[in-house]
C-alpha cells in the first residue's frame, strides 16, 4: 500500500527547541503513523534531537514506521544535527525496530514508584529530619525566589556529570532566566513545582537540589524531575536527605497524591540507591537508542 507522507507544523516552539513534525497516511488519508522529532536550540545541545515515532499496531510491518523515520533523519540532517536518539520500552516491538534500523543502543533507564499509601513514611521524615552539620534544608514552589536565583542555577551544574553513558547529550548551559522559563512553563500547564535546596552553612550557596511536579490538583501520581548535588559537597548524604524531605512535603501538602515516579539511568548506582533506600519499587524499564549522522 502506497504510504503518503505529510510535514506537520509545530504550533509552539519552547524557548529551549523545536518540533519538526511528520504524518504518515494510506492512499485513503486515513492516518496511520506519525513522528515527532525534538530539535534543541540551546548552546550545548545544538547538535541533538530526539526522535518519538508512533505507528498504529494494524498498519505495523507495511514500511510505514521505516518511512516515518527516514523522513525524520533526513530532517535532522537538515538542521545539521550530529545525533538524533529515540527510546522504547525494553524488549520491545519499538525496541527491536529501532536497532533493525541501525540505532545503537546507547543508554538504559529504570523507572520506578513510591506508592504513598505502602510507603514508610515515618521513616522517610525521620531521615529528612535527621540534621547534616554544615547544611540546611530551604524549600519553595513555583519560581525560585530573586535571593537564591543566581546560586540555584549556578547549582544546575551538578548535572553536568550525571550518567548518560554513550548518549551524545552535551551539555544544558543554565543561567536565572531559563531557570525561571521552566518553572513558568510547569504553571502554563496547570502542575505545581516543588523544591528542595542543602543550602552550606559557609557560604549561603546552594549545595544541590531535588524537584518534584504535582497535578494542579494535588492527585495521581507527582514526577520526580533533577536531583543534583554539586561535586564539591558530594559525599554527605545531601541526595537522600533533599529527597526524604521533598517526599514528606509532598504528603504534608498534597494528602490525596497516589504516589511518585522516578528515572534513572541504570549506571547511576548512587541515585538508584536512593530511591531504594525510601522505597521505590521499579516498573518497567526504558532503551535509548542512537542514530550518528
Amino acid at each position: 500500500m502506497p504510504i503518503q507522507i505529510t510535514a506537520l507544523t509545530d504550533p509552539e516552539p519552547r524557548p529551549s527547541s523545536f518540533r519538526l513534525a511528520w504524518l504518515a497516511a494510506g492512499t485513503d488519508g486515513a492516518p496511520t503513523g506519525s513522528a515527532y522529532l525534538r530539535l534543541f536550540t540551546r548552546e550545548g545541545q545544538d547538535h541533538l534531537a530526539e526522535l518519538d515515532v508512533a505507528v498504529h499496531p494494524a498498519e505495523r510491518r507495511r514500511g510505514v514506521g521505516t518511512a516515518l523515520l527516514e523522513r525524520a533523519l533526513d530532517g535532522a540532517r537538515g538542521e545539521a544535527r550530529r545525533s538524533v536518539t529515540a527510546s522504547a520500552e525494553a524488549d520491545s516491538d519499538g525496541a527491536a525496530f529501532l536497532t533493525a534500523r541501525g540505532g545503537r543502543k546507547v543508554l538504559a533507564i529504570t523507572y520506578a514508584r513510591l506508592a504513598l499509601a505502602d510507603a514508610d513514611l515515618p521513616a522517610i521524615a525521620a531521615r529528612a529530619a535527621r540534621p547534616h552539620p554544615g547544611y540546611r534544608l530551604v524549600s519553595w514552589d513555583g519560581t525560585v525566589s530573586d535571593e537564591l536565583a543566581r546560586t540555584f542555577a549556578d547549582s544546575r551544574r551538578a548535572m553536568d556529570d550525571m550518567p548518560m553513558d554513550d548518549t551524545d547529550y552535551g551539555t544544558v548551559v543554565w543561567d536565572v532566566a531559563r531557570v525561571r522559563e521552566i518553572a513558568a512553563a510547569i504553571e502554563k500547564r496547570g502542575e505545581v513545582l516543588h523544591t528542595v535546596a542543602a543550602v552550606a552553612e559557609s557560604d549561603g550557596t546552594i549545595a544541590g537540589f531535588t524537584e518534584l511536579v504535582v497535578a494542579g490538583d494535588g492527585e495521581g501520581d507527582g514526577q520526580h524531575y533533577g536531583t543534583g548535588v554539586l561535586p564539591e559537597h558530594r559525599g554527605h548524604g545531601l541526595g537522600s536527605w533533599m529527597k526524604a524531605e521533598a517526599i514528606r512535603l509532598a504528603r504534608e501538602a498534597h494528602p490525596n497524591l497516589s504516589g511518585l515516579l522516578t528515572d534513572t539511568a541504570d549506571s547511576n548506582t548512587y541515585m538508584r540507591a536512593v530511591n531504594d533506600r525510601l522505597g521505590y519499587a521499579p516498573t518497567h524499564k526504558t532503551v535509548t537508542y542512537q542514530f550518528d549522522l
